[in-house]
């Protein structure tokens, strides 16, 4: 257990590093889309700007939620700070759907405009191409930590939105410059609200899984069922709960009902260590605690329940 504590202080400050540098890039980069969008005109420019301010202000949460995660657990928060990520995850999903609803709207009213309004394309592109670069440099310095923390999963998502973002607005520089289709800047805002709206669902959708207690969508509850009682002495196992303190922190009860011979040959310390070694070895859960009773406890414990409501 101490190793996976010092594991996780590790991939934290890891985390936390990253996110900075990403802020560095992201920050560079939206100052130089909204001048560039300023010059040129361009609503995608603008709109991609606009995304990448609304990614400025996840990363920074998501960087705050970090810092306030690794805090360490007390009486009163038993668990920690860890579902600071997910409340995080939870304003950054939201922020994503503000900005894809600005973006189409106004969109749209460049689309039904009598006159729309021109658009320099060569500076569009440039901006474009530095936002492009800029943005796989931010990617791939974020990648490492997305797989343990729901918190920098939508960081990265907010990032890779903004890659593509960066190719539809050079996709339609580029269709303007060669055939002069001066709505091709509004299609590519609209493209571009359309990339947001499905990470934004998907991001808040595991914020609710997390926040609901749901068990982990990786996680068969029969199956850790069924490996605990293969466990020799175990002769039931219910009342069982997995839920996630965030993403990539599994949580389980369960009440086991041992044979008498367990409790009276004083092996039921042995019998816990083994219960705890097979979820953490087989289901990656590092936090489990069991409730041992005697064969046939869950039967009374239900008649007691059932006279005394």
């Amino acid at each position: 257990m101490g190793h996976d504590h010092a594991h996780h202080a590790s991939a934290g400050a890891s985390d936390r590093m990253r996110l900075g540098v990403a802020i560095g890039i992201v920050g560079v980069v939206l100052v130089l889309e909204v001048v560039g969008a300023w010059l040129s005109g361009s609503l995608a420019l603008l709109a991609d700007a606009g995304h990448m301010l609304s990614d400025l202000i996840g990363l920074v949460i998501a960087l705050v939620a970090a810092f306030v995660a690794a805090r360490p657990a007390t009486d009163r928060q038993t668990f920690g700070y860890q579902r600071v990520e997910v409340f995080a995850a939870l304003v950054n999903g939201v922020i994503l759907l503000v900005v894809a609803a600005t973006v189409t709207i106004e969109a749209f009213g460049r689309l039904t405009a009598a006159e729309p309004p021109e658009v320099q394309t060569v500076p569009m592109l440039l901006v474009a191409a530095v936002g492009l670069v800029a943005n796989l440099v931010a990617l791939a310095v974020l990648r490492g930590g997305s797989r343990e923390s729901l918190n920098m999963r939508g960081a990265l998502l907010e990032v890779f939105g903004d890659l593509l973002g960066s190719i539809a607005v050079i996709a339609a520089g580029l269709v303007m410059l060669t055939t002069g289709f001066a709505l091709a800047d509004a299609v590519a805002s609209l493209l571009i609200a359309a990339m947001i709206v499905p990470r934004a669902i998907l991001l808040l959708r595991d914020v609710v899984r997390v926040l609901s207690e749901s068990a982990p969508a990786d996680t068969d509850v029969a199956e850790i069922r069924e490996h605990l009682m293969g466990t020799p002495g175990v002769v039931a196992v219910h009342d069982v709960h997995v839920w996630q303190i965030t993403s990539g922190s599994p949580v389980f009860s369960a009440h086991v009902e041992v044979d008498p011979e367990v409790f009276a040959s004083g092996r039921a310390g042995d019998l816990l260590d083994e219960l705890g070694g097979c979820l953490s070895e087989h289901f990656d859960v590092g936090h489990s605690t069991f409730q041992l009773e005697p064969a046939g406890h869950s039967g009374r414990s239900g008649r007691e329940h059932a006279a005394h409501p």
